[in-house]
């Protein structure tokens, strides 16, 4: 039985991260000679499991990869400012259209396995990444008109660039038998980028189930594996961009003259409507909600309107504030890869993203040593 848990343990581990090597266990007997011979201290055990007939990897490495990612996420509790002034809650008013995240960028990964069937890593990355949201702002218009409450009064559309630093950690515990290995990469990151109060914390969980095949020339491999890719992030997002940045001010001032008309439009309906009823029918609750209802949004609506307005003569030098709820439209998606060993210490690694609201791919070279 010890014997057998040490196979599981043993038989075939990887870093899944973002590179990709195992262990071939080519001799099937014991040799304890070969335990005095294994030169490296790490991974723990690694002097024992030489011995138990396995060719380990080199114990240490460092990665260099590149990363693109496009992702629909969803956004709620949203609130603005401008200029500083007192944000105001916009989620009665606002109907988003799509939002999309699109990244880019390099990162480092330098990994050691602590022991054979765990390798643990650090995160180093520049990102560049773009917001694009379209969006409505609208209002109801008209009580007295079921199916007829609503009106977009603006269109907006905003793009708004970041340019961030990523560091972070990560670990991969793996398990394995006759080829056939698990891998169950998680990791953990904070990217600062200069346009938020505070990092942004993203976790992490990579599941990967694959198979390695040995080619004909020594040391040389090639790997294939599917699995899954699940995103978390922290949910609230704070931060301040110029105006500019955010979104065309062309035709502005078109669009705020627009707003204004069409809210003084929903005021008079609702004030006809009001007035049109009975005492006894002003007096009824669901009339009262009904009017407090379109009144409430159509003062937020304004106080917005009101707030672009003080921006237009000074666009150069004004900005908003904003406070948002974020997360991934959908959790999960599916991936495929592959890697390329040219010998113990280079390996060549691709893999893709998709399905789902969520596509990326990842590629990366990786050089490996003994420590």
């Amino acid at each position: 039985m010890k014997k057998f848990i040490f196979f599981l343990l043993f038989a075939f581990y990887s870093f899944i991260g973002f590179s990709q090597v195992f262990s071939n266990r080519s001799n099937l007997k014991k040799d304890s000679t070969k335990e005095n011979e294994y030169p490296f201290l790490l991974p723990i055990l690694g002097k024992k499991a030489t011995a138990a007939g396995f060719d380990l990897p080199y114990s240490a490495g460092i990665g260099v990869n590149y990363l693109w990612q496009k992702s629909d996420i969803t956004i709620s509790n949203l609130s603005v400012g401008f200029n500083h002034n007192p944000q105001h809650s916009l989620d009665n008013v606002i109907q988003f259209n799509s939002a999309t995240v699109t990244s880019n960028g390099i990162n480092i990964r330098p990994d050691v396995w602590v022991l054979p069937f765990l390798n643990v890593y650090g995160i180093f990355a520049k990102s560049y990444s773009t917001t694009a949201i379209d969006a409505n702002l609208r209002v109801p218009t008209d009580p007295s008109v079921p199916g007829s409450e609503w009106k977009t009064i603006a269109n907006f559309q905003t793009k708004a660039q970041f340019e961030g630093t990523t560091t972070g950690f990560g670990f991969t515990p793996t398990m394995g038998v006759k080829g056939f290995w698990m891998a169950f990469d998680m990791n953990f990151t904070w990217t600062d980028i200069s346009q938020l109060e505070k990092p942004a914390f993203t976790y992490i969980f990579g599941p990967r189930l694959g198979k390695a095949f040995k080619l004909q020339k020594p040391e040389k491999s090639v790997a294939f594996w599917v699995g899954g890719f699940r995103v978390k992030m922290n949910s609230g997002t704070a931060g301040s961009l110029p105006i500019g940045d955010l979104f065309n001010t062309d035709g502005l001032s078109q669009k705020i003259d627009n707003g204004y008309a069409i809210i003084d439009e929903a005021q008079q309906n609702t004030d006809a409507w009001w007035n049109g009823l009975t005492p006894a029918e002003q007096q009824q609750p669901r009339n009262i909600a009904k009017k407090d209802f379109i009144e409430s949004r159509l003062a937020t609506a304004e106080s917005t309107l009101d707030g672009l307005a003080g921006t237009v003569n000074n666009v150069e030098n004004s900005s908003v504030q904003y406070s948002l709820t974020k997360r991934p439209a959908d959790m999960w998606n599916f991936l495929v890869g592959s890697q390329y060993q040219f010998n113990k210490h280079w390996m060549l690694r691709a893999e893709c993203g998709f399905l789902a609201s969520r596509t990326q791919v990842i590629a990366g070279l990786q050089y490996r040593f003994g420590l």
